[in-house]
């Protein structure tokens, strides 16, 4: 067990309070928390059950058994009554039993199965920590940005009620800001709601008060994953996308089956030994005991069973088929996916760098404006709209960015290659907590 996760549930277990300060430490309080991924576990450990319970076919069974009677036989001969008691124990080992063979490496797929199932769970819950983690920080990037934009406002309001004063300005700059700054008000409300929803969120998640989360660098390092190539990532998920690994083993455990009923005509034989020990009391005839031991070969050949093995055959030939189809679907499904996710990417690495020169421009835009209010050649209304344009913009970049990062998240995910480590690398793009 790695030394950080056994901290957290030492933590954990004395009830101490366990702070989440970036990414991996929240999934790991998501892992120990989450009951969509708790059912998944009991569903996995469930599932280990199939392979001892499929290989019990194929080792011995032994049984006890043990009587007392008290026996009123009535014949021409007379009535008697008498008691008996007797023990015996018996004993079989499967030489061959096709079926049995069979099952057993069915169960094995399914196991198999089950564990990608899991991973299936794992994925899923790294996807919405992460998720609900961004979304915690974008609602505290909105929030700040508001807050800027009503400070820089509420200065642009008293200068205009300042010149109104001195009679350089007119009553509608002042208007215009007081409007601005009432817009700003109403903004700052919703923001610090959006922003207790999405901690609520996140709390839920992992059942804890994570208040306090790591904050992206102001100019992260965003690099696409590679390779950077689209038909690369499609290949991988063609063998290695989860929902593909899943169905190919459901297509084989279908396959199984087939070779499992048509088992059903083959003949069976078993090694078989029993000891039985029995007495009996016969009130005026004397005691009659008895002893015996049987070792020997039991040979079974079934020659028919109104039909029933080849409907089996029928019906597993036709679940087969499904099988095939949902392999061919899921194949589809993960190249669509992954060709998404892709593009995904890309654009939103495209988008974050235009956003980067249009929030550079908005700041050099405001500066300008500001420069000319005070020379005289433009507006506090203009003033005003730069300061708009530049939260705008800075809002705008800062979606761009966790929409990136999630963005190689999902691609990673339909290659079938997103792990825990992964949020270690967004780790390093991450500030101290605040």
């Amino acid at each position: 067990m790695k030394p950080r996760l056994l901290s957290f549930l030492l933590l954990a277990a004395l009830g101490l309070p366990a702070q989440a300060d970036n990414l991996s430490e929240t999934y790991r309080a998501a892992l120990a928390y989450d009951a969509s991924y708790a059912a998944a576990q009991a569903a996995y450990r469930a599932a280990q059950e199939k392979t001892p319970q499929a290989r019990a076919g194929l080792l011995p069974s032994a049984s006890l058994n043990a009587n007392v009677r008290r026996n009123d036989v009535d014949t021409a001969f007379g009535n008697s009554e008498f008691s008996s008691h007797g023990w015996g124990v018996s004993a079989a080992q499967p030489i061959y039993r096709g079926q049995n063979w069979a099952a057993y490496d069915q169960a094995k797929l399914s196991v198999a199965l089950a564990e990608d199932q899991l991973r299936v769970a794992g994925q899923d819950l790294l996807l919405r920590t992460a998720r609900a983690y961004f979304d915690v920080l974008l609602a505290q990037d909105n929030l700040e940005f508001i807050r800027a934009q009503k400070a820089a406002i509420t200065e642009q309001l008293a200068a205009a009620r300042r010149n109104f004063e001195v009679g350089t300005a007119t009553i509608t700059d002042t208007h215009e800001a007081q409007a601005r700054f009432d817009l700003a008000t109403a903004q700052e409300i919703a923001a610090l709601n959006e922003l207790e929803i999405k901690r609520r969120a996140l709390n839920t998640l992992t059942g804890k008060n994570l208040d306090r989360l790591s904050a992206l660098t102001p100019k992260p390092s965003l690099v696409t994953p590679a390779p950077a190539n689209m038909e690369d990532w499609v290949s991988r998920s063609q063998s290695d996308n989860l929902q593909v690994r899943i169905s190919r083993l459901a297509k084989q455990i279908a396959d199984q089956e087939i070779e499992r009923v048509r088992r059903g005509h083959h003949p069976t034989l078993d090694l078989t030994a029993s000891y039985s020990d029995n007495n009996n009391q016969n009130v005026g005839i004397g005691t009659i005991d008895s002893k015996a031991t049987v070792v020997g070969l039991e040979f079974a050949l079934p020659l028919y069973q109104g039909g029933l093995v080849s409907s089996q055959v029928r019906e597993a030939v036709a679940n087969q088929d499904k099988a095939r189809q949902q392999l061919e679907d899921a194949l589809r499904g993960a190249a669509l996916q992954t060709r998404q996710a892709y593009l995904n990417v890309t654009s939103t690495e495209a988008q974050v760098k235009a956003l980067e020169a249009a929030l550079a421009s908005s700041q050099k835009s405001l500066e300008s404006t500001q420069l000319g209010l005070e020379v005289g050649v433009r507006t506090n209304v203009d003033v005003l709209n730069a300061q708009q344009q530049l939260t705008s913009a800075q809002r705008d970049l800062a979606a761009a960015r966790y929409n990136f990062l999630l963005s190689v998240l999902n691609l990673k995910a339909a290659a079938g290659s997103l792990f825990p480590t992964d949020l270690e690398e967004i780790d390093r793009l991450l500030l101290a907590a605040r």
